[in-house]
């Protein structure tokens, strides 16, 4: 009676759900690399040029991480019984206004605490996520739903942000950049949010709403020693990307792009990663082995980053990123939110889905940041670091095939093993 009694606000929860999330998770990710394109001009400003810029630079681009690592896992358990809805107003809300406000700073510590807000709000937005997706979209549907709301808000973001960006840094300078995208997140997303998204009574494949209360949150609830695998494939994962985006602007500089030419260089690797999600996605469905593909996804591009060394035109260099992080991306990012979904328990993926997010991508993603940075600072090259990630996410993809060894020979032949 109460899915019958949701299909017709079910028919177009594609676009009210999913629209609108995907809309939401695009400008997140504006506000986040919005840094990394005007950065330049922010040392200038903030008085952290020169032989200061290294260090100075990794904690101004990474404390985002921190304050998103903590409030994932805290965020993710804390708001357990607490309305997706209210929760995602709330959290865009507060973070567009630190980012407006960083528009104003006038000393490094002023932009450090506006990042670290605008860390730990969308730290606590991103599970809610994952409880949309579980609660809206029926089981044969978490991948696409995973895609539409996850995956394409963030690499269409990345694919057309720094394009869209660069010119207006270029144009009006960083303060005016900071400005417009927390005014975007006030004036456009929450109302957005709330005319559009529907409160979790309503979604169709939503638990009891008492049922989170009386089920125990529990290491074998979030699925056992298979997850403790999967947050690790996730650690390198989120150094991966992380090490990658925060200083692709600033990397393809030092291997010869400026200008346009620069913004249009940032851009391709996640412009790999929007064409190569088709095809990837139609392999996926097919065969059900999300595991494996999710795991080379790791394992092949890292292989890929190891030959950077070995390449001396910066063409050839940004060739063999775009390659890697395209493949990465397609392979492994839209299956590993549809691999916790179906693995975890209903009533813990809001946790699970902070726990390892941020553990994965705010710490992992943490380090590489420092990494990065730092052996810059000691070789004078970008390339290095990025080198380095790729024997990391090899790690990783062993530990995503051995957790999905572990959770075959859990449950053989069930469907959740099939379809994981």
């Amino acid at each position: 009676m109460h899915q019958a009694a949701m299909k017709p606000a079910t028919g177009s929860r594609w676009w009210r759900i999913g629209g609108a999330l995907l809309t939401g998770l695009f400008v997140a990710y504006l506000d986040r690399t919005n840094l990394s394109v005007a950065l330049p001009s922010v040392a200038q400003d903030l008085g952290f040029s020169g032989a200061r810029f290294p260090l100075m630079s990794s904690w101004v681009l990474t404390i985002f991480l921190i304050g998103y690592a903590l409030a994932n896992v805290v965020g993710g358990v804390a708001t357990r019984k607490l309305e997706p809805k209210t929760v995602v107003m709330a959290s865009f809300a507060i973070w567009s206004t630190a980012t407006l406000f960083a528009g104003f700073a006038n000393g490094v510590a002023v932009m450090l605490i506006c990042r670290l807000i605008l860390g730990i709000a969308e730290g606590v937005y991103w599970p809610q996520m994952s409880r949309f997706v579980r609660d809206w979209f029926a089981p044969d549907e978490l991948s696409k739903a995973n895609s539409i709301i996850q995956y394409y808000g963030q690499y269409l973001a990345l694919a057309t942000g720094f394009l869209l960006l660069t010119p207006i840094y270029d144009a009006f300078g960083w303060r005016t950049l900071f400005f417009l995208t927390g005014a975007i997140g006030l004036v456009l997303i929450v109302p957005m949010y709330a005319k559009c998204l529907r409160p979790r009574s309503e979604a169709p494949f939503a638990e009891p709403e008492n049922l989170a209360a009386v089920v125990p949150l529990t290491f074998n609830a979030v699925g056992g020693w298979a997850f403790v695998l999967l947050v690790i494939s996730y650690i390198t994962q989120g150094m991966l990307f992380w090490g990658i985006t925060l200083w692709v602007p600033m990397a393809v500089k030092s291997i010869g792009f400026s200008g346009v030419a620069q913004a249009l260089a940032s851009s391709v690797p996640f412009v790999a990663a929007i064409l190569f999600a088709i095809p990837m996605s139609m392999i996926s469905d097919r065969t059900n082995k999300r595991v494996l593909i999710a795991g080379l996804g790791l394992m092949i591009p890292g292989a890929m980053l190891l030959l950077l060394p070995e390449l001396h035109s910066g063409y050839a260099k940004l060739g063999l990123i775009t390659l890697a992080l395209g493949l990465y991306a397609s392979s492994y990012t839209p299956n590993i939110w549809s691999i916790l979904q179906l693995t975890a328990r209903p009533s813990a993926i809001g946790s699970a889905s902070g726990i390892m997010n941020g553990v994965g991508a705010g710490g992992g993603g943490t380090i590489a940041g420092f990494m990065v940075g730092l052996l810059y600072r000691a070789s004078g090259s970008y390339m290095l670091g990025f080198t380095v990630l790729g024997g990391i996410v090899i790690f990783g993809g062993i530990a995503l095939l051995a957790s999905g060894w572990i959770v075959t020979h859990r449950k053989p032949g069930s469907s959740v093993s099939l379809q994981y």
